[in-house]
């Protein structure tokens, strides 16, 4: 029997910013579980929550202080159950994120663990003695700037932070660590939900020896230290592997549940780890990609990630997105102007839902919302406010969803809301796009519908025809028939001669005279032919 999670489509939800239902600003659960017909209306499968649990906020949720209790700022635990018993009601799987390689400076395992070297979670996190200067022991940089080792006078010693010092990363090499995860992930399956979304999966596990990390190569020395490494040794160790093995193996013990990592490194290496981690029926059901998480909107690109996953890992299984919360929505990466906005929007769903694998929508993607302009006064992430303003950080796309745009915040909350509704945002509301036929929010329920009718694009076989640039052509073969998804990726109209017998079917945006097909820009059309026919002259 074929896993439900092959064909689906997942809507993240970021809960800070989805629907605030008690006035104080800031999403919550029950509003949640309010909103969710909408999305159960889009034709998605299941949900992704962003990170709801106890945490002192530094870092949004990624820093947990407790993994088995609410955040008060979204509810209570009877709140979450309440949300998981209506979205099964309405046909929706729910996905939890699991931040199992750090936890806040504020969990009571780092507490007992800094207090000295002979405790009982002394070799709980990553503890290191200074170099005989007093320097970190290696060379190792946290993401967020600066170095991955925060000094701690109670141990005279330095721990491991891969992202802020308020994270200090856990130590996989210890078993009783790993033990300890596994029950507070025990605790969420037995109250039903369907997955976990693994935050960095690949930082689990860090090089025993702490050799330093070698220097990339570049021309240009980049913006942010980080990209002047290659993380050798500070993260995608082999020795992740058993972790992942240990996780699955507990996945396993209950029926139709599955995991989804966050994979994320350099280049080619992100390919060959999602390989590893998605191989065989041990380790990840599926793995999630940064890879078209970029600017790069090229044929040549997306060609290149979705074809390099399949040769690496023939038995394994890819999940694609275009945003989530931690990017630019790709909407304003990929527009060539304003105007363009709504039409890339379009596009970009009728793209993805061609491509092979699990599919991930952001929330807001559905009606084509843009990157919040956010201004230095309102930042609230932290993590990147040293690179301002060459780097903005991630507060730009985690701006409330917008429901109707007369409403107090479009909707959003009565209250003062922890970032800004804006007027270019409001402007998109869910209210104003419903009854639209052409809006960007019914072309995503259309493609969406459109894939599940169609069984090639669920379950064929994947090729890439050759076409010149700037367009991208996808095939999914099932039973005999070709289905061809062409998409024109510039602001250039491109006419394409289509091949005897091969007929415009589906999703179109442009028009087919004669046997020529003409797609505007960032224009699209699903090209339909026998399995042995080509669909293009």
């Amino acid at each position: 029997m074929r896993e439900w999670w092959r064909d689906a489509v997942i809507y993240q939800i970021y809960p800070r910013s989805f629907q605030d239902d008690n006035g104080d600003g800031i999403g919550d659960l029950i509003g949640i579980t309010r909103r969710l017909d909408h999305v159960a209306s889009l034709g998605v499968d299941a949900i992704w929550l962003s990170p709801f649990f106890a945490s002192p906020d530094k870092d949004m949720g990624y820093d947990v202080s407790d993994y088995t209790s609410v955040s008060p700022l979204f509810g209570t635990i009877e709140d979450f159950d309440a949300l998981v018993t209506r979205a099964h009601d309405l046909g929706l799987k729910v996905i939890i994120d699991q931040v199992l390689s750090h936890t806040s400076d504020q969990h009571d395992w780092f507490l007992e663990s800094k207090k000295g070297r002979t405790n009982p979670k002394a070799d709980w996190y990553v503890w290191a003695d200074p170099r005989l200067d007093g320097g970190p022991p290696n060379n190792w940089p946290s993401v967020f700037g600066g170095s991955a080792w925060m000094f701690s006078p109670l141990r005279r010693q330095y721990y491991l932070h891969n992202f802020l010092t308020s994270q200090p990363d856990l130590n996989f090499h210890n078993p009783a660590v790993v033990d300890a995860l596994l029950g507070e992930m025990k605790f969420w399956l037995e109250r039903g939900v369907d997955g976990f979304r693994l935050d960095t999966v690949n930082f689990y596990v860090h090089d025993a020896k702490l050799r330093d990390n070698p220097a990339a190569e570049y021309d240009d020395m980049p913006g942010h230290p980080y990209g002047a490494q290659i993380h050798m040794y500070s993260k995608s160790r082999p020795e992740n592997l058993n972790v992942l093995r240990r996780l699955r193996a507990l996945t396993d013990q209950y029926p139709d549940r599955m995991m989804i990592g966050e994979v994320g490194d350099d280049g080619i290496r992100q390919v060959e780890l999602m390989a590893q981690y998605t191989s065989g029926s041990d380790k990840l059901h599926m793995a999630y990609s940064f890879a078209l998480l970029s600017h790069d909107h090229t044929p040549d690109h997306f060609r290149r990630c979705i074809q390099g996953f399949m040769n690496e890992a023939p038995d394994g299984w890819p999940c694609w997105s275009f945003s989530n919360h931690d990017v630019q929505r790709h909407v304003t990466r990929w527009a060539t102007a304003p105007t363009m906005q709504d039409t890339v929007a379009k596009q970009a769903i009728n793209m993805l839902i061609s491509f092979p694998g699990t599919l991930g929508i952001y929330q807001g993607e559905e009606v084509g919302q843009t990157e919040t302009d956010i201004e230095f006064h309102e930042l609230t992430d932290l993590g990147y406010i040293d690179f301002w303003p060459d780097n903005k950080g991630r507060d730009g796309c985690r701006t409330p969803m917008v429901w109707d745009a007369d409403a107090p915040n479009a909707g959003f909350s009565e209250g003062d809301p922890w970032l800004p509704v804006k007027p270019p945002q409001a402007a998109r509301a869910v209210a104003g796009q419903d009854a639209q036929n052409d809006s960007v929010l019914n072309t995503y329920r259309a493609a969406l519908a459109y894939r599940k009718s169609r069984p090639e694009l669920r379950l064929g076989d994947t090729t890439f025809p050759t076409l010149p640039d700037p367009l991208l052509a996808v095939s999914r073969t099932y039973e005999g028939i070709c289905l061809t998804g062409v998409f024109n990726l510039s602001d250039t109209a491109q006419n394409i001669q289509l091949a005897e017998g091969a007929k415009a079917t589906g999703p179109l945006s442009g028009e087919v005279t004669g046997s020529e097909l003409i797609l505007p820009a960032f224009g699209f059309a699903y090209v339909e032919t026998t399995a042995d026919t080509a669909a293009f002259a």
